[in-house]
């Protein structure tokens, strides 16, 4: 007796054995990347690949055939040259007041235009559009046009109502370069903060009302433990860009007063003092913190999508 098989079976074992392996069909669909991820490799990690390299080398811009392999020697210096540490610590103050101060700003009017009233979307464009701005132009707008002891415009004001005229950066430099970046990332805290107001169940308020909470019970223990993400996220995307900001400082003090910050001082250790080896540790190791801050960014990112995609 003769087992016989029937055309459709026979098809059927047969498919499999002509589809391609996943791993084919992965490369598959991952190769029109590939482009776009050689560029990126091309454009981003080679220079920092030569970055690293040229940190380990002292190397004089002056003296070319004088550059020779020291170590760590240039990170060392980094840390220990005071010049050095007082930019880390003005880079750390500068961040995290930039930071607070945008965040306090950005939640405010995020919960004011929150609110409906006539209006409301022309009011938010404007309120966008410092965030628009380029950055050196900001710096410019704030050094000149209201910064300036002349004719600026804080002390135009001050000298309607009889006050005295301050010279603004010279008196308060840090606290100037402090105020054009508070200026300039409010809208962008705000942006993030009222995307999380709307965000909100609605039920929840409503029910939160029917029991007779207030405005000041309902902000602290519904809307600030929702928003909790959103100023994480906000925080650490501010934090990265304020931590690497040169515009403001280089702009309105040139880095003098005191304000001179780490990527200040990296400008400056390469272009003025023409030490290579010595800016490049300096440009590392900003890189290497802008690195930590955006992996805590990517988590809070990535966890504000599972919530969304488990509420949906």
């Amino acid at each position: 007796m003769t087992a016989t098989t029937s055309p459709r079976v026979a098809t059927a074992t047969a498919r499999p054995a002509t589809r391609p392996p996943n791993r084919m069909r992965a490369w598959a669909v991952r190769a029109p990347l590939l482009p776009a991820l050689v560029f990126m490799i091309v454009v981003t990690q080679l220079p920092f690949v030569a970055t690293l390299v040229i940190s380990f080398f002292d190397w004089n811009a002056l003296y070319p055939k004088d550059r020779h392999f020291t170590g760590v020697h240039n990170y060392q210096q980094v840390l220990s040259d005071p010049d050095l540490r007082h930019s880390v610590w003005t880079t750390i103050l500068l961040t995290v007041s930039v930071v607070l101060a945008s965040l306090v700003l950005g939640l405010a009017i995020a919960l004011l235009l929150n609110r409906r009233f006539r209006g409301r979307g022309v009011v938010r464009t404007l309120m966008i559009a410092p965030f628009l701005i380029v950055p050196v132009a900001a710096a410019l707008l704030w050094k000149h046009v209201l910064y300036n002891p002349e004719y600026g415009l804080f002390n135009g004001l001050l000298h309607y109502v009889g006050g005295p005229q301050p010279d603004w950066i010279s008196n308060t430099p840090l606290l100037a370069v402090e105020a054009s970046l508070v200026w300039q990332w409010t809208p962008f805290m705000m942006l993030i903060l009222l995307a999380g107001l709307q965000s909100r169940d609605s039920e929840q308020l409503e029910a939160a009302r029917v029991d007779g909470a207030n405005d000041w019970q309902v902000f602290v223990h519904l809307t600030l433990p929702h928003l909790r993400r959103y100023l994480e996220l906000g925080a650490l995307l501010g934090s990265i860009y304020i931590v690497q900001n040169f515009d403001a400082v280089f702009t309105i003090t040139s880095g003098g007063l005191g304000t001179a910050n780490l990527p200040y001082t990296v400008y400056q250790t390469f272009y003025q003092a023409h030490e290579n080896g010595l800016a490049s540790a300096a440009g590392v190791l900003v890189v290497i913190g802008s690195i930590i801050i955006a992996t805590f960014a990517l988590r809070v990112v990535s966890s504000l999508f599972r919530e969304e995609v488990s509420r949906a």
